[in-house]
Formats: C-alpha cells, sequence, structure tokens
C-alpha cells in the first residue's frame, strides 16, 4: 500500500500550484479517472455484448414459443443460444467488478494511521475544509450540517442526487427500449430478472456509500459514478 501512498503524494505533488491545500483531492480524481480510461475498453466491450444480446431477442421469444411450458429447459436453451453466440449475459458486470480494489486501496489508505511504518501524512490533507480521512460523520460532530466541513459533504451530495437521478433516467429509457426477456414461471438468466429490477436505482445507492466512507474514498466513489453514467450515455446512446 505505500506504493499506491506514493502515487497518491506525487499526483498531489503534481496538482499542488493548481489546487494548493486541496491537492490531494484533485490527485484522487485524477486517479479515478485514470482508472476508468483502463478499463474503458471493457466498457466498450461491454456496450458491444449488450447490443449483441439485444440482437438475440428474437431467438429467444422463439425459444419461449417453443418451451415455454417447461421453464428450465427454457432457460438451458437460452443459456445455450448465448454460448452458441459467444455473448456473456452478464458481461456488463465486469469493468465494474474490476474497479472494485482501487476503492479499498483508497479506503484503506485514508483509514490507516500509519504506512510502511511511518505516520500517514495523507490523513492531514483536505477537500476544502473537510479532511480526506474524515467521515460524514465527524463533519456533522464539528460543525453540523452547515458548517464548513458539513457543506463540503452537502455539495458532494448535490452532486451525487444529480448524476443518480441522471442515471436512473437513462437506466430507464434503456428498459424501455430493451426490456428484459421474461419467461413464464421464472427467467431466462437466472438471477439476472432481479438484477435488473434493481438496476435503475444502483446509482441512488452512491448516496450512502458517500455518506460512510472516508472522503477520499467517497470521491473516488462520486468520480467513477460520474464517469458510468456519462460513458453509458455516450456508448449505449
Amino acid at each position: 500500500m505505500s506504493v499506491f501512498a506514493n502515487l497518491v503524494e506525487h499526483l498531489a505533488d503534481l496538482l499542488q500550484p493548481l489546487f494548493g491545500a486541496s491537492a490531494a483531492a484533485a490527485a484522487i480524481v485524477l486517479f479515478t479517472a485514470l482508472v476508468r480510461l483502463l478499463v474503458h475498453p471493457l466498457s466498450r466491450a461491454a456496450a458491444r455484448g449488450h447490443k449483441a444480446r439485444t440482437a438475440l431477442q428474437p431467438k429467444i421469444a422463439e425459444l419461449r414459443k417453443k418451451h415455454g411450458k417447461n421453464p428450465e429447459k427454457l432457460q438451458r436453451a437460452v443459456l445455450e443460444l448465448h454460448a452458441e453466440e459467444k455473448v456473456s449475459p452478464l458481461a456488463g458486470c465486469l469493468p465494474g467488478l474490476l474497479q472494485v480494489p482501487a476503492f479499498f486501496l483508497l479506503y484503506h489508505l485514508f483509514s490507516s494511521d500509519t504506512i510502511g511504518g511511518r505516520a500517514n501524512e495523507l490523513l492531514g490533507h483536505q477537500l476544502f475544509a473537510a479532511p480526506l480521512g474524515a467521515r460524514w460523520v465527524d463533519a456533522l460532530g464539528e460543525g453540523g450540517a452547515f458548517g464548513d466541513a458539513g457543506l463540503v459533504y452537502a455539495g458532494l451530495f448535490v452532486v451525487v442526487g444529480c448524476v443518480a437521478w441522471f442515471g436512473y433516467r437513462l437506466s430507464k429509457r434503456m428498459m424501455a427500449v430493451n426490456p428484459a426477456a421474461q419467461v413464464s414461471g421464472g427467467e431466462q438468466v437466472p438471477g439476472l430478472g432481479s438484477v435488473t429490477k434493481v438496476m435503475p436505482f444502483m446509482s441512488f445507492f452512491t448516496l450512502v456509500t458517500v455518506a460512510v466512507v472516508p472522503l477520499a474514498a467517497a470521491l473516488y466513489v462520486v468520480t467513477s459514478t460520474t464517469w458510468s453514467v456519462v460513458e453509458r450515455a455516450v456508448l449505449y446512446r
């Protein structure tokens, strides 16, 4: 983790002339953008997979007519069709899963008092008046919701709320254009129906995450979520 800490510190040093005391926060945003750029090819592949799954809907409709009275046989037939066409029904989850390690690195980095046997100097950095290693409950305890640190979180909540609403509208529009194909008595892909129902609300879960994790990790989540929504709007248009 010390290598990762050095990376954030070097980025903060480079951004110091532009962002001053908030240079470490800017470094986290930049680091997040770099991670998303690395994952972007997988996101493009997931978008192509989504379009390929959409193209399979007529064949799935035929299978539904043929095996509609036998849900288990229908599920097997649909899975076989995906395998034959080399289309993964869950390929879109891969970009998100690959970002999990980066999130936990930031979480542990700004939750640890020491790194590599020395004091964690990153905990002294701030985003305006809010320490990067503190949480929303700390801001509430020190100055309340409208204190200096509380207002930083209020701004983040506003950004997350706007992004979540845009993501919700985007997901609903995508589902209206290409609703998940359901089968009588079961789902065409095990578990996919439940995921589809929850998907439009996923962005709102970010509000909870921002409220409970250290501010540094919250910045990663906010930046990544915003990137995801914009990326989906472009790739799935």
